[in-house]
């Protein structure tokens, strides 16, 4: 999760089982977008935003062949917590990393 998530959504998911990790709790806050998806990638793990500016990050990537682990983007006014919560969930329980290589997934599935 980046720093734009809400905490509502980690918790949401944290209470579904689900293996989060907050850029906080990372300590990469801070990150400016391309460490930030460096550091995903570092871990293997996708990263989920509602950031417009992330997203724009992760096409220049696909446009000029830097690969990253995947993102995955919901939008801040029209996308509910709740329907990040349910999609996120499907997504954790039925895929891999892998599954999301150098792509970007967009909510609502």
């Amino acid at each position: 999760m980046d720093q734009h998530v809400p905490r509502a959504i980690t918790v949401g998911l944290r209470l579904r089982g689900i293996d989060v990790i907050t850029a906080y709790e990372d300590g990469a806050s801070e990150f400016q977008d391309p460490a930030l998806l460096d550091r995903a990638s570092a871990l293997d793990r996708v990263l989920f935003t509602r950031d417009d500016d992330l997203l724009a990050e992760a096409r220049r990537r696909q446009r000029e062949g830097i690969s990253f682990v995947g993102l995955i983007y919901a939008h801040q006014l029209r996308v509910s917590i709740g329907a990040c919560i349910r999609d996120l969930e499907i997504i954790a329980t039925a895929g891999e990393s892998d599954d999301l290589l150098n792509s970007v997934l967009f909510l609502p599935l």
